[in-house]
């Protein structure tokens, strides 16, 4: 059987070559040591503003045209073909495209083995898009933070102050009140920082669960009496008979369900409703929370977003970190939660938690 011309293979493995390249999401440049483009990808391509063909077989500096902020370019600072060169590589910098766009690029220099002589070059260009949504997320959790934590603060500095001052002339009745206040500042700041701290577990995979059988009645009951003791609102709690044991870490249920009464309570109007009844399935026992308030509810075009980050519904504020946090807890015991409206017009938050497991 006749083997296809040395061209025609040398040419199909051209096209695999550019398809796979094509393929890679980030953008792929090459150039021999003479300064002349022998690869571009696509990605590479539409980033710089040129066409494939196009810079094939032009010089790199007609194609690289990236610069930084000083109107400088890519090739005048890094210089890579400098004669004396021992570097292997430039690493990650950010620059900007023809276009406008921040991009991210790295590069490696080809070098020859026996003289070590440099052959080529080969650049990365990933969107910069990526790192300024990080950037921006910093920027918003800093932010968050210091708002938070600027107001207990405040409180806390204000009563200690008095206190400092006025010592003598303050009332026991008026000294308990202000401690208080201290104390109630105090279990804010301490519970904002355990937030933070359960977010950044979250998001690299590194929550530690200490789960084990609790009683869910119990454990609710507490939050709405601790809930009940700082609002004027009524709230009315009706647990179920029969309720499971479920398998939870009882601190990260308990701030579960903290912030889901308290959501309801600054959020909505009206009375809380708190209700707690086993799960329906029976191949898979545990519990169902329902927490129904009578305000205005969320609108469904919006319930994907309550448990991004940084959410916050109404006007009446919050670190955007508590629906997050929920959502990732509850997930990681295994539970899941949605979002729905109450007969009556409010919010609806429905949480599954699986029961205990069985002993082997």
């Amino acid at each position: 059987m006749a083997q296809p011309p040395v061209t025609s293979r040398i040419g199909d493995s051209r096209g695999r070559l550019r398809q796979l390249a094509d393929a890679y999401p980030d953008g792929i440049l090459g150039a021999t040591s003479d300064g002349v483009v022998t690869m571009v990808n696509a990605q590479a391509a539409r980033m710089l503003d040129v066409t494939a063909d196009e810079a094939i077989g032009a010089p790199l500096v007609e194609v690289l045209r990236l610069q930084d902020n000083d109107g400088r370019s890519w090739l005048e600072l890094n210089r890579p073909f400098a004669r004396f060169s021992i570097r292997s590589g430039v690493p990650e910098q950010s620059w900007l495209t023809p276009g406008g766009e921040e991009v991210l690029t790295t590069a490696r220099l080809l070098r020859d083995e026996e003289s070590s002589e440099i052959t080529g070059l080969a650049v990365s260009l990933r969107s910069g898009r990526g790192r300024a949504r990080l950037d921006r997320e910093r920027s918003d959790l800093v932010a968050t933070v210091a708002h938070e934590l600027r107001s207990p603060l405040t409180g806390v500095k204000g009563f200690v102050q008095a206190m400092l001052n006025r010592w003598d002339k303050l009332s026991d009745e008026q000294k308990k009140l202000m401690l208080t206040t201290v104390h109630s500042d105090s279990d804010r700041l301490s519970r904002l920082i355990a937030e933070l701290l359960d977010v950044a577990r979250i998001d690299t995979g590194r929550l530690s669960l200490y789960s084990r059988p609790c009683d869910p009645d119990v454990l609710v009951g507490r939050v709405v009496e601790s809930v009940r003791a700082g609002t004027a609102r009524t709230i009315h709690y009706t647990p179920a008979d029969g309720l499971p044991q479920i398998g939870a870490d009882p601190d990260k249920f308990t701030q579960v369900v903290t912030n889901i009464v308290e959501n309801a309570v600054r959020h909505g109007d009206g009375v809380v409703t708190v209700t707690l009844d086993p799960r329906d399935d029976p191949e898979e026992p545990g519990i169902r929370l329902v927490v129904e308030d009578e305000g205005d509810g969320i609108p469904e075009e919006m319930r994907r977003r309550v448990f991004t980050k940084f959410w916050t519904g109404g006007v009446r504020g919050g670190s955007g970190l508590g629906m997050y946090l929920v959502n990732g807890l509850t997930r990681a015991h295994g539970g899941s939660i949605t979002l729905g409206d109450a007969d009556h017009g409010g919010a609806r938050v429905v949480i599954e938690w699986p029961a205990a497991a069985e002993p082997d």
